[in-house]
């Protein structure tokens, strides 16, 4: 769930480097490719299990509105704890840190990069 929520803060702030380093990780720790492809295409994805949707609906909803509806943040608690919660949003926070980095210094794309 940590790689799911770095794709979808890389996908919100369209950090190709970031997206194209953890995609791999992702797909290691077993998050399904259809999920992947959804997020690469600007999409929600369709099928998720109970935890990726909670991840999903959480990290969109505090990247998009900059708050958490007493719903998601209920679901996200629900499933993960408070403490997730907090990590939750620590890598949130720090991945945004990170993908604005990348994004200002237009850090070079590796050999064979493919614009997801």
């Amino acid at each position: 769930m940590n790689e799911f929520a770095i794709l979808i803060t890389a996908r919100f702030w369209t950090a190709q480097f970031e997206w194209q380093a953890h995609r791999k990780y992702a797909l290691a720790a077993g998050l399904s490719p259809a999920i992947i492809d959804a997020l690469a295409a600007g999409k929600r994805p369709g099928s998720m299990q109970p935890d990726e949707e909670a991840v999903y609906n959480f990290c969109t909803e505090v990247l998009t509105t900059k708050h958490a509806s007493d719903a998601v943040f209920h679901a996200a608690k629900e499933k993960f704890g408070e403490r997730g919660v907090v990590d939750m949003m620590a890598v949130v926070g720090y991945y945004q840190f990170v993908s604005m980095l990348l994004n200002v210094d237009g850090y070079p794309m590796p050999a064979g990069f493919r614009r997801s």
